[in-house]
């Protein structure tokens, strides 16, 4: 018999959260979590879901790549077009999460986003495989197409026309990069009783942090 989904749970016990476990800064922390989760060889570590809402406030949400991170922010890169490009240009605010099941933990940052620079854009996009920069040419991200077919037609005139030179990156295509205003450091713990960690952004620039009720 299948079991139910109600009845689908897990002890957490790996270890505990303190305050003198983690450092001042949270992206320094933030690191420290991310290059452990790089190194226990978790799929995808830098898989984050990132939430958007249109200016009405309808949320969506969906997996993306983290891809740069440091003072100034979190980086991904998309096509601007698409729905949570279009929701970010309307209502530039952002939710992202982290979850690395292995480790028991996860991070959540939620702030303001802004597009990155052109030169930024320009730099990442260069550095993509050449199959990735065709296909952000090929795909109108979110819009409905009849079939596959038409993808694998308009792939191979890009084939075609950037054959042996550069592929320049696509106008409608570049970075956004989410500048937080808090994040959390998650780690679970026995009995749902888990130990949240928050880190808020105050207006001289410094964080503090507060530990948060499970």
């Amino acid at each position: 018999m299948d079991k139910k989904i109600a009845d689908l749970r897990k002890e957490y016990t790996l270890q505990g959260l303190k305050e003198t476990d983690v450092l001042p800064n949270p992206f320094a922390q933030f690191k420290i979590w991310l290059d452990r989760a790089i190194a226990a060889e978790l799929p995808e570590p830098n898989a984050m879901s990132i939430a958007t809402a249109s200016l009405d406030g309808k949320p969506s949400v969906r997996m993306v790549l983290l891809k740069e991170y440091d003072e100034r922010g979190f980086a991904f890169f998309t096509n601007y077009n698409s729905q949570k490009g279009q929701q970010l240009r309307d209502n530039p605010w952002g939710a992202i999460a982290f979850w690395w099941a292995e480790l028991e933990r996860q991070v959540r940052i939620e702030g303001k986003v802004e597009q990155v620079s052109p030169p930024e854009s320009d730099s990442y996009f260069q550095n993509r495989p050449r199959d990735s920069q065709l296909g952000a040419w090929t795909s109108a991200q979110s819009e409905v197409i009849d079939s596959r077919e038409v993808l694998e037609e308009r792939l191979g005139k890009f084939q075609q026309e950037y054959e042996n030179q550069d592929v320049p990156r696509p106008p409608n295509w570049g970075g956004f990069r989410l500048i937080p205003s808090v994040i959390e450091f998650w780690q679970g713990r026995p009995n749902r009783l888990h130990d949240r960690l928050l880190y808020t952004i105050q207006d001289d620039g410094s964080w503090i942090i507060q530990r948060l009720s499970p």
